[in-house]
């Protein structure tokens, strides 16, 4: 019985991968899933473009924070130099009445900008050179915050609500309902249908936007990132990818067979997912982002340009460990799956009222 039952398991998804890859319905979810490679496309192009001028910049003798944050206002050009040393870089313009001098210093990290006019410091500037350790956080922050709650989230809503209700909308669900074949069996391969295609989708598209974070720094430095713990931080994002496609994607599947409109099941779950960071510690475990988020290998900041009042609202809670994560959010897709596969046995197909 078992091999039958897979039997007919690989033919549903062998029926639904066409039509799950190549749905018109679910094209959006190609360009969900390009949105940040595209961006992180962009920044490595930035950095590549400029990776001489950061190599400069490196080389250049470093000099103390300590010391580049004690200059002040009114000291003059001479008194900079005579303090700091002689500057990486130097560049004037102007005329005989306003004539105006920016020299620049490093502290190994950033880049110290000090604009003169008539020899009298002005302005002073701070950039960032950019380093691995920078972006690290920034890869987590896009992570954590954009794809897992965004992207993933969205494209999961995408390709498993119309596993079931999309069939309804085109009137073919029928077929499947006539065939010989369990309705448990159907909601397996169909599942199963949408977790490969989803997988595929958004683990390519994980790993590209780490290649492109990788791109811009020279092989020594990324060979000593991925020996120290590199290949751990892509082999988590990437399982914590699967696992977000799996959790979500169980979740929808059933709201497309218990809710004619799916879409408000899907705003409330966004609406509680997206309140994550507010709610009490208890609360926070009822949910799947908190088991992503405690899987992530590098934990993402607040945004430090949030509302100070909603930075008080947000609430700290222990991340659980990988395995109980891990252990979770199987749990929950297991009992998810089995309330829809119920749900399964009892679906009629009407196509006037649904």
């Amino acid at each position: 019985m078992m091999s039958m039952w897979w039997a007919q398991i690989r033919a549903v998804i062998r029926l639904e991968m066409k039509k799950t890859f190549f749905s018109r319905r679910g094209l959006w979810v190609y360009l969900l899933a390009l949105a940040p490679v595209l961006l992180f496309g962009g920044h490595a192009i930035d950095m590549m473009r400029t990776r001489e001028s950061r190599l400069e910049i490196a080389r250049a003798h470093p000099v103390s924070k300590e010391a580049l944050r004690s200059i002040k206002g009114q000291m003059t050009m001479d008194e900079v130099i005579a303090k700091l040393g002689e500057p990486s870089s130097r560049r004037s313009a102007g005329g005989r009445r306003r004539f105006r001098t920016w020299i620049s210093y490093t502290d190994g990290e950033n880049q110290y900008t000090y604009g003169f006019v008539n020899d009298e410091l002005e302005s002073v500037s701070i950039r960032d050179t950019g380093s691995l350790s920078d972006d690290k956080i920034v890869f987590a922050t896009a992570f954590q915050f954009f794809f897992l709650r965004l992207a993933i989230f969205f494209g999961c809503v995408g390709i498993f609500m119309n596993l079931f209700r999309g069939e309804m909308i085109d009137k073919s669900l029928h077929f499947y309902l006539l065939a010989p074949v369990r309705r448990e069996v159907l909601l397996i391969g169909k599942y199963l249908a949408g977790l490969i295609a989803t997988v595929v989708i958004f683990t390519a598209s994980t790993a590209l936007q780490f290649w492109l974070l990788l791109l811009p720094y020279d092989s020594a430095t990324v060979s000593q990132y991925m020996q120290n713990g590199g290949w751990q931080h892509v082999f988590a994002y990437l399982g914590v990818t699967a696992l977000a496609c799996a959790g979500y994607g169980s979740v929808f599947l059933a709201a497309g067979l218990f809710f004619r409109n799916p879409l408000i099941p899907a705003a409330a779950v966004l609406i509680w997912e997206g309140a994550n960071l507010f709610l009490p510690a208890t609360l926070k475990k009822i949910s799947v982002i908190f088991y992503l988020q405690s899987l992530c290998p590098v934990v993402a900041p607040p945004d430090r340009d949030m509302n100070p009042l909603l930075a008080l609202l947000i609430s700290s809670a222990e991340p659980t460990t990988a395995g109980l994560a891990v252990l979770g959010l199987l749990t929950v897709t297991g009992v998810v799956l089995f309330f829809g596969a119920t749900q399964a046995r009892k679906l009629e197909i009407n196509y006037g009222t649904d």
